[in-house]
C-alpha cells in the first residue's frame, strides 16, 4: 500500500537543511503504522511526502502502485480526493456547513452527490457515535465530537490509506483515548491502512508496529 525508497528531503538556501534520511518504510493493506519521534525531527514533513505535497530529493514514493514521481501535479490530486483520507490535529471542520455536510465534501469532490452517498455520510457518523447530530452545527460540538467528525469525513469515501497528522494533539487525555479508540476501529472496519504521526504514546500504542523518526531515518520501536 505504502512504499518509502530511500526517502531524503532538505529545505532552505543556499545552506540546505536536511529533515530527512535514507527513510525508507513500507506498509501492507489493511495495516495501522505509527511514527513518532521529537518535535522538528520532520513527522509532519513524511507525511505531506507521503501525500505527494511535498516533492523528495532523493529516494521514491510508492502509494497504491503508483510511483508518485511519474505523476504530474493533476494526477497526484485526483490520487489524493480517491484513495487518500486526512485526520489533522485541528478539525478543520467547517463552521457554515452542518455535520453532515462537513462529512459528505469528500464525496462532493468525486461528484456524489445522491442519495447514496446520503446514506453513506449517516453510516459514517453512526460508526463515530454521532447520527444524532447530523444536521447539527460543528459549534455545538466538543473537540472530542469534532474530531471524530473528521474521522468520519476521512473515511466516508472508503480511501485504501488514512494519514493522521496529530490527531489528538487539541485533546485532554481522557477524550484522546476514546479518539484513538474510534478512529481505530473505524479504519479496522472500513480496511484501509494508517500511517499516524504522533507525540502521544496513547496513540501509537494500538498500532500494529511503532517506529521512531531519527535523523538517521526510521527505527523500529516495537513489533
Amino acid at each position: 500500500m505504502v512504499e518509502l525508497r530511500g526517502i531524503g528531503k532538505s529545505f532552505g538556501r543556499p545552506v540546505p537543511r536536511r529533515v530527512l534520511h535514507d527513510v525508507s518504510l513500507h506498509v501492507d493493506r489493511g495495516e495501522r503504522i505509527a511514527i513518532v519521534g521529537a518535535s522538528g525531527v520532520g513527522k509532519s514533513t513524511l507525511l505531506n511526502v507521503v501525500a505527494g505535497l511535498e516533492t523528495v530529493d532523493e529516494g521514491h514514493v510508492i502509494i497504491d502502485g503508483h510511483d508518485l514521481a511519474t505523476l504530474d501535479d493533476e494526477r497526484k490530486a485526483t490520487l489524493r480526493r480517491e484513495r487518500l483520507g486526512f485526520v489533522f490535529q485541528a478539525f478543520h471542520i467547517l463552521p457554515y456547513l452542518t455535520v453532515a455536510q462537513n462529512v459528505a465534501l469528500p464525496l462532493a469532490l468525486l461528484g456524489r452527490r445522491n442519495a447514496e452517498a446520503d446514506t453513506r455520510v449517516h453510516a459514517m457518523l453512526a460508526s463515530v457515535g454521532l447520527a444524532d447530530r447530523a444536521h447539527g452545527a460543528p459549534s455545538e460540538l466538543s473537540g472530542g465530537e469534532l474530531q471524530r467528525v473528521a474521522i468520519a469525513r476521512a473515511l466516508v469515501h472508503r480511501p485504501a490509506l488514512v494519514l493522521a497528522d496529530e490527531p489528538t494533539g487539541n485533546l485532554d487525555p481522557d477524550t484522546a483515548r476514546t479518539v484513538v479508540a474510534t478512529m481505530h476501529d473505524a479504519i479496522g472496519e472500513s480496511g484501509a491502512s494508517l500511517v499516524l504521526v504522533t507525540h502521544s504514546h496513547t496513540a501509537a500504542a494500538s498500532a500494529d508496529r511503532v517506529y521512531r523518526l531519527t535523523p538517521s531515518g526510521l527505527v523500529l520501536d516495537r513489533g
